[in-house]
């Protein structure tokens, strides 16, 4: 029995490694308050948050497949986590059992350890059937149809019972019987354990006469050799039974693993849910499209992970770029650019891992990558100049690139002057984008920005960050061409005052 909530066709493993470009999306997206939001404090939860929105999915059946079971999530929020609490505690309680036997190494304490977890994880297994079917036709989704379906078919009250008298009849309370063979030397060979006779009832004993003859032997208390060698005789017994309800025993628990994991997800789902309600943030669920498809667009678009830091709502932007291949941005400093760039990076990520976005509407192509190249803090120890460190980090990107990935730069080669960085934006504009990788790219250069708007390429969106005459910043993005001015008295003024 498999869970398969996050995929319909395999499961969720939380241990494979992060992709390379994973250290560069959690620091220049700010991810890190977005898995702590999931989180919530859980150590686990933040793991398993990291792992599915890091390792994005491609295929826009599967995102849907997980959209799905998430509104079931969102309907069923107290059974989902009550299913979750079930599957932590049957790992809690098979480590506090482990611990017990922690020194188990014959195969009586072996199978003593494996009949007692198994012992645990039966009354798990019914308390899990119970939730499942108390839900009745509630959940709507395949995944958790399949689910339910999975649990009512394979854990019938008969199966849990006859596992339940299997695993008292291994408790051994009727003592150990053991058949062999003689082999070569009058070695014992082929041990075989069988059920206990059970004893019968006098008056028929007494009609069925007395059985055939059976020879014993009592071994003196103070024999300790003799005692020695029967334990060694009833572990040889024992060997095949304790290493096949040991595996018994780990295939229930992996199911309850797996169980915790995916349930995990959606938990986490629930909590960033919760904070985003808190603050009536707008949330949606994004349309996933083919990879390749160009059309990407947005209604009230904001960055999520701001958002958990404000104190108030983050203003949210439109976004039309349906065909675009390059979406060039400008306009006043700290009118928010690198905002808006984040919010697309962010909802992406969120929308290839099944999650809601930040927005009132949200569809575009699935990105095969998502890549960033946003500005660091200078060398401390003044190794290389910041113009070399941008271009190697360019190169790193420029390898892991490839057609369909979408690629967020801002206010990249900035740290040269404005007719070599330029330039280079230039070039590598046309190089990415001759490779069909789209381009988000924030730039105060203006004569980048003015001689690609001077092209006139009906491939590439301008938006420009908005002011108010009074220089305020309304931190709202518009389509528009750029201007010479980024405004950057605005803020002098702000620090120093009027000149």
């Amino acid at each position: 029995m498999r869970p398969l909530l996050m995929h319909p066709d395999r499961d969720f493993d939380p241990r494979v490694e992060l992709p390379p470009e994973a250290a560069d999306l959690i620091q220049d997206l700010g991810l890190g308050l977005l898995f702590d939001a999931m989180a919530a404090g859980d150590a686990f939860l933040r793991g398993i948050a990291e792992q599915a929105v890091l390792r994005s999915l491609q295929d826009p059946r599967e995102i849907a497949y997980r959209q799905e079971v998430l509104q079931d999530c969102l309907e069923h929020r107290e059974t989902v986590l009550a299913l979750y609490g079930v599957a932590t505690e049957a790992i809690e309680q098979q480590r506090k059992i482990h611990g017990l036997y922690f020194f188990a190494r014959s195969p009586e304490l072996i199978l003593a350890r494996s009949v007692e977890l198994l012992s645990m994880l039966v009354g798990m297994l019914r308390r899990l059937r119970s939730l499942a079917e108390a839900s009745g036709g509630g959940f709507r989704s395949k995944g958790f149809s399949a689910f339910r379906a999975s649990v009512a078919a394979e854990l019938d009250e008969d199966y849990i019972r006859s596992v339940e008298g299997r695993l008292q009849e291994l408790r051994l309370d009727r003592g150990v019987v053991l058949s062999a063979r003689l082999g070569l030397g009058g070695k014992g060979r082929d041990y075989v354990l069988h059920e206990p006779r059970r004893a019968a009832a006098p008056r028929l004993a007494r009609l069925l006469g007395r059985g055939p003859r059976m020879y014993s032997f009592e071994i003196a208390d103070r024999d300790e050799a003799g005692h020695q060698a029967l334990q060694e005789l009833r572990g040889r017994g024992l060997n095949l039974v304790a290493n096949a309800v040991a595996q018994s025993a780990e295939h229930v628990l992996s199911f309850f693993t797996l169980l915790r994991a995916e349930l995990g997800f959606y938990v986490g789902a629930l909590n960033l849910r919760a904070e985003l309600d808190a603050k009536d943030e707008p949330t949606a669920f994004p349309v996933a499209l083919p990879a390749g498809d160009l059309r990407l667009s947005a209604e009230g678009l904001y960055d999520v992970c701001l958002s958990l830091v404000l104190d108030g709502r983050a203003v949210g932007n439109d976004l039309q770029a349906d065909g675009k291949e390059l979406v060039l941005v400008t306009g006043a400093n700290q009118g928010g650019k690198s905002t808006f760039l984040r919010s697309v990076g962010v909802a992406q990520l969120m929308m290839q891992c099944g999650l809601f976005v930040g927005a009132q509407a949200f569809s575009a192509g699935v990105a095969m990558l998502v890549l960033t190249h946003f500005p660091r803090p200078e060398d401390a120890a003044m190794e290389s100049g910041r113009l070399d460190e941008e271009l190697r980090r360019m190169s790193r990107v420029t390898d892991l690139a490839r057609p369909g990935a979408m690629l967020l730069c801002n206010e990249s080669f900035s740290s040269t002057n404005e007719r070599e960085g330029s330039e280079i934006g230039r070039q590598v504009i046309r190089a990415f984008t001759e490779a069909g990788v789209r381009v988000l790219f924030v730039t105060h250069f203006y004569d980048l920005a003015e001689g690609l708007f001077r092209e006139g390429s009906g491939r590439t969106l301008f938006m420009r960050a908005g002011r108010e005459p009074d220089g305020r910043r309304s931190f709202r993005l518009a389509v528009a061409g750029p201007l010479p001015t980024s405004y950057g008295l605005d803020l002098y003024r702000e620090v120093f005052g009027d000149p």
